[in-house]
């Protein structure tokens, strides 16, 4: 379906972010579990591969079209200020009822991207999950990021993206087409996931949101692609000014005083709670997939000698039916767990 021709083509215009607010506003109660349902379950490993991007020192961090804030808790740590900025203000409501806690917790405001109530160079780092592809023209988007960022400011971007060509790509594409719009019937708004199934493909495989980076001044740094490019991971930066690094001032670094509900430790680095996630679901993986091969074994010795046990045909089916749920189960899981472990396995060092 071309989105000239889709009821909800209002959406696909240029600064179209009043009927992104009325999209997400109305679907803003269930949007979180259905975004677990299309991803497989994989969304919280990505999340935690961007927050990983994320500089230790940066102490000024926005989290745009935060949603529902489910992008804000890896971002926290003492002494650095997290911002969280959408356009929907039902999806807030929902970020504040989640992430409304003593300490350092997030500051949340409804803004529109194109036009962010910030000063210039006013943050050290960007994060964008799941939204830069609802933001036209993207390049003037990424221009006024550019603007609030410090120069070799930080963004990360996780966005959802069309398939690129290769043997994998009718299945993935199948299921943008047709699973995520099926998926919607759940939601109070149908036709938003109608649209969000069409902004994909409208997004590209990558190459054309790299030049709008680039276009708006940004260098990319690293481009990494999950669950066989169904979603992509970009790191980028500003260019620093008169090509180096800028300098550090004193408000940037400056100790935190822990405050009621703050823990006198500092947060685990978000790096290491990444590859503290990857090992483990490496061991859930292998586990899962020698319990599946063991199944596998078991089920095939049971139908060379299911004639000779003295079972009653309804026992047998029984056992049949266990067998080969518990086998698909296990290897459901196996799969599942190894792309977990696969997009979260090279999260870098942690800069400081």
């Amino acid at each position: 379906m071309n989105p000239s021709t889709d009821p909800s083509s209002e959406r696909f215009k240029l600064n179209a972010s009043r009927e992104m607010a009325s999209m997400f506003d109305d679907v803003s109660g269930r949007y979180d579990l259905l975004n677990r349902v299309m991803t497989l379950g994989q969304d919280s490993a990505w999340r935690m591969a961007m927050w990983a991007r994320v500089p230790a020192r940066a102490r000024r961090v926005l989290d745009l079209c935060t949603g529902s804030g489910v992008s804000l808790p890896g971002l926290r740590r003492p002494g650095r200020t997290v911002l969280g900025m959408d356009v929907s203000l039902a999806m807030l409501q929902v970020a504040h009822a989640e992430h409304d806690e003593p300490g350092w917790s997030p500051r949340l405001a409804c803004a529109d991207g194109f036009h962010l109530p910030l000063r210039a160079g006013s943050l050290d780092a960007v994060t964008v999950a799941f939204g830069i592809r609802n933001m036209r023209p993207r390049r003037e988007a990424l221009s006024e990021i550019a603007r609030v960022l410090v120069p070799g400011g930080r963004l990360v971007v996780l966005e959802a993206a069309a398939p690129a060509p290769g043997p994998l790509a009718p299945f993935t594409r199948a299921w943008i087409r047709h699973a995520i719009p099926f998926a919607g019937r759940l939601s109070p708004d149908p036709t938003a996931y109608r649209y969000l199934a069409e902004s994909i493909f409208e997004f590209g495989s990558g190459p054309e949101f790299e030049a709008d980076l680039a276009a708006a001044g940004f260098q990319r740094l690293e481009a990494r692609a999950f669950l066989f490019g169904a979603a992509r991971l970009w790191v980028a930066e500003t260019r620093p000014a008169g090509g180096r690094n800028p300098a550090e001032t004193p408000s940037t670094v400056q100790a935190a005083t822990p405050g009621p509900g703050d823990s006198a430790h500092p947060a685990p680095d978000a790096g290491e709670a990444a590859r503290e996630a990857a090992r483990w679901a490496l061991i859930h993986g292998a586990t899962s997939l020698a319990l599946a091969l063991a199944l596998a074994h078991v089920l095939t010795l049971w139908l060379n000698l299911r004639d000779r046990l003295p079972l009653a045909p309804f026992q047998q089916t029984a056992l049949a039916v266990l067998g080969v749920g518990a086998l698909v189960a296990f290897g459901v899981r196996a799969v599942l767990q190894l792309l977990r472990w696969s997009a979260l396995r090279t999260a870098g060092p942690p800069e400081r």
